[in-house]
């Protein structure tokens, strides 16, 4: 009988994709945050829908050097 460890589990894989998921999106609002932009609601609530971790570092990456929390989404 083979052994399937938790952490091999396709549910642990799962839990572990959504947190890095969840800590982008905290990261990229957290940058504007620090920054002192000002977030309205519906960047907040884009950001807190993508589930695309390619998307959200590329909008970190912008919240950087961003003037406001509309240019995470410039040029798409």
């Amino acid at each position: 009988m083979a052994i399937q460890y938790f952490w091999r589990h396709p549910l642990a894989e799962q839990v572990r994709e959504e947190g890095r998921i969840q800590s982008w999106r905290e990261g990229v609002l957290s940058i504007l945050r620090w920054r002192g932009i000002l977030v309205p609601d519906a960047v907040r609530d884009r950001v807190n829908a993508s589930t695309d971790l390619d998307q959200l570092e590329t909008w970190a990456q912008r919240a950087v050097h961003a003037t406001n929390a509309g240019e995470l989404f410039v040029e798409e």
